[in-house]
């Protein structure tokens, strides 16, 4: 029997996608270097699933059908080349490498080069959803060779996520790193709508000294509204689990210290690069870093001491309050994350379509959010749109949000509570909406110390003044 693709790489990911391929009717041969996941893999897939493990790359090579299809499931990095590097001899030209793993997209830029010039087609493809997502379907990001994906999109599409209009989760993105650019800014946003809605946590169980079962009510009700997403649905979940042993809400006892995988900084990174603004997303990724200075976190409390003051007033008034804020910085995160892939597509050459990678994160990923229908539906209707915020109806949004935005960030401040994220994100709409920065002062002081001249606003021209 010849199969229809293969999976390198069987870890929680490498084998849920596998199960998922398998189950919809197209048949899978696995390989891993640890022989326990091939066989876990096999006898979970049981009787009904058409999938087969094999001991070797070249036995995995040797029954696929040809064009070979091959879906590496492997740490980003060294471990990707590595087996591409392994796999090449077995090959034939026109043969199809998938890389679905967290690739960096250069890397996934330079590996397109290289394979398309030895004759290989290849695909980068983020994949969100995690280990649930895989198995019944996640959110797939598919960049690369366009007809090498018309090829394979039937597989690949059957396993998606659906929307609630029944859209298949996964459309073709551009060309080269256009699939693995995707999914880096939409880790992204998921960094800093994690790191938004810890800060409203910190606000509400900090500054309102609200139980964890209060709070678990709350989300669960703002998840059955505007704030309607994968991330608040969980929260609410988490909010509610008591640890067996203490009898106490178990998120109070996890230790404060995040961890990160490098997809957030690389957002971070690449939109300095190419001169987009991505505040929130930079103190979210700053936040986790701040979060593992645990020890010295510990010394530092000693010393360095800050308001005590109490949220005062009426509690139900500052729940909706925060609720509007984390609203409103929503939206100023995602028009961050749109502008950085409207500049990327300018810069890369990718010809993005906003409106259709909002479609696709609709269901599947962990960002997946009712507001991605209105964020579709925005550049649907004005695909040049210069900044999401100035959409109709999300400046109405905004507008009707700000106070309670304002009065939150205000009083997480008088109260000593970070707001490293909800301030950069009102930031980022604040200096949006201004008509003049006070960069003219750092102009005048680039120019005093190193001559860097300046642009005045009255004639044409560039000028440079001696200061003193």
């Amino acid at each position: 029997m010849n199969y229809t693709i293969g999976v390198v790489g069987l870890g929680v990911m490498g084998s849920n996608l596998a199960r998922n391929i398998g189950r919809q009717g197209y048949s899978v041969a696995g390989y891993d270097i640890d022989s326990e996941k091939i066989h876990t893999l096999v006898e979970s897939a049981g009787d009904d699933i058409p999938i087969v493990g094999v001991a070797s790359l070249s036995e995995l090579v040797k029954i696929l059908v040809i064009p070979r299809c091959i879906l590496l499931m492997v740490p980003a990095g060294e471990a990707v080349d590595n087996v591409i590097v392994q796999l090449k001899p077995h090959l034939e030209k026109g043969d199809i490498l998938i890389d679905g793993g967290n690739s960096y997209f250069l890397d996934t830029e330079k590996r397109s080069k290289v394979l398309e010039e030895e004759g290989f087609h290849f695909i980068g493809m983020g994949v969100s959803g995690g280990e649930q997502g895989a198995l019944w379907g996640p959110c797939l990001m598919p960049g690369g060779d366009r007809m090498s994906w018309e090829a394979i999109a039937p597989i690949f599409r059957s396993i998606a996520a659906k929307a609630e209009d029944g859209q298949p989760c996964v459309a073709y993105l551009g060309q080269r790193g256009a699939g693995h650019y995707v999914k880096m800014v939409h880790n992204g946003i998921e960094y800093a709508d994690m790191q938004l809605i810890a800060e409203v946590y910190d606000f509400l169980s900090c500054g309102l000294e609200l139980s964890a079962s209060t709070l678990h009510e709350i989300f669960k009700e703002w998840n059955a509204g505007k704030l309607q997403s994968y991330l608040i649905e969980i929260t609410a979940d988490i909010f509610e689990k008591i640890d067996e042993e203490t009898n106490q809400p178990l998120v109070d006892l996890i230790l404060d210290e995040a961890q990160q995988k490098g997809t957030g900084k690389w957002a971070c990174q690449n939109a300095m690069d190419i001169n987009v603004p991505v505040p929130t997303i930079n103190a979210a990724v700053e936040s986790r870093i701040l979060s593992g200075l645990k020890e010295q976190r510990l010394q530092v409390s000693q010393w360095l001491k800050g308001t005590q003051n109490k949220i005062s007033g009426n509690s139900q008034q500052w729940i909706e309050a925060a609720r509007d804020a984390l609203f409103a910085s929503r939206i100023s995160t995602y028009a961050q994350g749109m502008a950085l892939l409207k500049q990327a597509s300018v810069e890369y050459g990718y010809s993005f379509e906003l409106g259709e990678i909002a479609k696709i994160w609709r269901g599947g990923c962990i960002i997946r959010a009712s507001l991605l229908n209105k964020i579709m539906a925005a550049y649907q209707k004005q695909p040049n749109l210069v900044n999401l915020m100035v959409d109709d109806e999300f400046r109405v949004e905004l507008e009707g949000c700000q106070e309670a935005w304002r009065q939150v960030v205000q009083m997480g401040i008088s109260s000593g509570i970070p707001m490293l994220a909800l301030s950069a994100s009102l930031g980022y709409y604040d200096a949006f909406r201004s008509k003049r920065l006070p960069t003219n002062l750092i102009q005048a002081q680039r120019d005093y110390f190193g001559a860097h001249t300046y642009r005045r606003v009255d004639r044409e021209g560039t000028f440079h003044t001696y200061w003193k």
